[in-house]
């Protein structure tokens, strides 16, 4: 079996950086923008005063919405890169977010039972190792503090998914395939919004499958209790906006949230 280890999955990251730091910056990423933000946001609730982790917090553009809320809010990721534009961008802004660079994994610069909410947007799916991932944040939450988290979802979202589409174009059906596979790959893309696509390099993402159960129960096992889940559903004005969502209204989720609860 192919393995992606966590040095690698950091270098990754550091090559995509500055392309994905300008694109997000602009507003290209209109999955995020549109419906995935909106969605976890709402999931996450009030976080005022609260001492909050965002765990795989890349270049920190969902960190500063959190401190802006009135959060005292830490962000640690893998990359050197977007950590590094994360901490520009606190200088500027000064919010009082403090970066630090490592692994979800492995927190030792923060104490037990220090955070009271750690959240992760679109992250705890791009390392390999997410049993040690739910162990590490839950030693650092409080006693019933909450974890919240986006992933794509692992039942449509599969190596092998693709879409069938009529003569007109309009998406029909999805096709999955692949779901028990386990072989990390490197997944391949670009903002379709970008009008700079054509021209930009494609984003390489380590992702490594897992099934629904696989996210699940290391939760349920680890001393959590699943609070909620949501698959958020584009809106019809949306889909009017940009019709590329229609089929993750229509057909399946593309997004799966998921909310516990230390124990």
């Amino acid at each position: 079996m192919r393995e992606i280890s966590e040095k690698q999955v950091s270098e990754y990251w550091n090559d995509n950086a500055p392309v994905w730091i300008d694109q997000v910056g602009k507003g290209f990423d209109i999955y995020r923008e549109e419906l995935n933000n909106p969605a976890i946001f709402e999931s996450i609730g009030d976080v005022g005063g609260k001492c909050i982790l965002d765990a795989g917090c890349g270049e920190g553009r969902n960190t500063r919405l959190l401190a802006k809320r009135g959060a005292n809010v830490c962000g640690v990721d893998l990359s050197e890169a977007m950590i590094a534009r994360a901490r520009e961008e606190e200088a500027q802004s000064k919010l009082g977010i403090k970066y630090l660079t490592g692994s979800y994994c492995q927190m030792p610069f923060f104490q037990d039972s220090q955070f009271d909410q750690v959240v992760s947007f679109m992250a705890l799916m791009d390392g390999p190792d997410y049993e040690r991932a739910v162990r590490e944040i839950r030693r650092v939450l409080k006693p019933g503090g909450e974890l919240v988290f986006s992933i794509s979802h692992p039942c449509f979202m599969t190596g092998g998914y693709g879409w069938v589409v009529d003569q007109e174009g309009n998406k029909t059906k999805l096709t999955v395939a692949g779901y028990f596979d386990e072989e990390p790959y490197i997944d391949r893309w670009k903002f379709s919004q970008s009008p700079d696509a054509d021209s930009l390099p494609e984003f390489a993402i380590p992702c490594f499958p897992r099934t629904l159960c696989e996210y699940l129960n290391p939760l349920i096992e680890g001393g959590f209790s699943i609070v909620r889940l949501n698959e958020p559903r584009p809106s019809e004005e949306t889909c009017q906006k940009y019709p590329g969502f229609r089929g993750w209204r229509d057909i399946a989720a593309v997004f799966l949230h998921v909310k516990a609860r230390k124990l």
